[in-house]
């Protein structure tokens, strides 16, 4: 597979690795990752708020 990043993602990556150790490839999927987290069950959520507020109106 292959995927395309902007140069300035990478080299700050990469920067990442050299100064913290590790890989900036296994960063880049743990960041992928992390995001993956913050959105699951984003819309639940929503939808939640939207009801308690109209069930309080």
């Amino acid at each position: 597979m292959t995927i395309r990043l902007d140069n300035d993602v990478l080299d700050w990556y990469r920067k990442q690795a050299q100064e913290h150790g590790g890989n900036y490839q296994t960063a880049i999927n743990a960041a992928l990752r992390e995001q993956m987290s913050a959105q699951d069950g984003a819309l639940e959520r929503v939808l939640r708020r939207v009801i308690r507020k109209e069930m309080l109106a």
